[in-house]
């Protein structure tokens, strides 16, 4: 499987950087080399920040938590919602709103107004409203739309965020710092590692480079889902077990408690010294039941 993954790494050209005229010396450990101006990333050291970061997210998913995508550049919007939309996790391909953690009630009432103007078109589709009133609707929800449908069933803060290129995403960085979420980022030699919890080095203006990424952190999505559904049955069914082994003992009992009339006890109590026979064979039959 390792095999197979650095072969598809390499097949991506992952590990063509910058040019060496504008690389950030941060990235000095993450270089293999430098050929015609240009420089060549450890390919050992984009494995090891992928399996890292696989394993952090799917760790975070089997806690119950959500995983946010940054990546608006052209090269990493399509694939973000082709990957993640079927993983079903969040993400923001169109522009950063700035608060968009930070302020997330603000959000929320955005993608409210969304689901407002939504209802309004499947019910009369604006049959109501003047032209230029359907326009200016139709215009609103197509702006919210556009920037917030990733985000639309994101009702708390993501457990960890997966960013893009951080020098352009730099706004999303920071409000993931302040409210200290973890980030793991696909940074390439022109980028500043620091700003990443986890850093994936790699190019990250090649399309297939970005799909490779996306593609095994999503696996790593799913396989969390899958460690987190479980759990909860396992620990129910277990639970059902233990109780169910308690309860046939005391039900019986109680069942032969409950058969004893509860207004005439001194007639139960001289019906049993009348036959003790009778009891003692009961406590008989009942004893290899229990």
């Amino acid at each position: 499987m390792a095999n197979t993954l650095v072969q598809d790494l390499i097949e991506a050209g992952i590990h063509f950087g910058q040019r060496s005229s504008s690389w950030n010396p941060k990235m000095q450990r993450y270089i293999y080399a430098k050929r015609n101006g240009i420089h060549i990333i450890d390919i050992k050291e984009t494995v090891k920040g992928l399996l890292l970061a696989k394993r952090f997210v799917a760790k975070t998913v089997a806690d119950g938590k959500d995983v946010c995508f940054v990546g608006t550049k052209r090269q990493a919007k399509a694939v973000l919602e082709e990957r993640v939309r079927d993983v079903k996790m969040h993400y923001v391909t169109e522009r950063w709103l700035g608060g968009m953690l930070t302020n997330f009630r603000t959000i929320r009432s955005r993608l409210k107004r969304l689901e407002e103007l939504e209802a309004i078109e499947a019910d009369d589709n604006f049959a109501s409203y003047s032209k230029k009133m359907e326009s200016q609707l139709r215009r609103e929800m197509r702006k919210i739309k556009r920037n917030l449908d990733g985000v639309r069933n994101m009702n708390k803060v993501p457990g960890v965020m997966i960013i893009v290129d951080v020098a352009r995403e730099m706004t999303a960085l920071k409000e993931a710092r302040k409210l200290g979420i973890p980030t793991i980022c696909l940074i390439d030699t022109d980028g500043d590692p620091a700003l990443a919890d986890i850093p994936i080095p790699g190019n990250d203006d090649s399309m297939r480079s970005i799909d490779v990424i996306i593609k095994e952190l999503c696996k790593s999505i799913t396989e969390g889902k899958q460690q987190r559904k479980p759990e909860p049955g396992r620990d129910e069914s277990a639970a059902g077990e233990e109780s169910g082994e308690d309860r046939p003992r005391r039900s019986r009992r109680a069942q032969y408690r409950s058969d004893e009339p509860a207004e005439a006890p001194a007639a139960a109590a001289d019906s049993e010294s009348q036959a003790p026979d009778t009891s003692s064979t009961a406590d008989a039959v009942a004893s290899p039941a229990e």
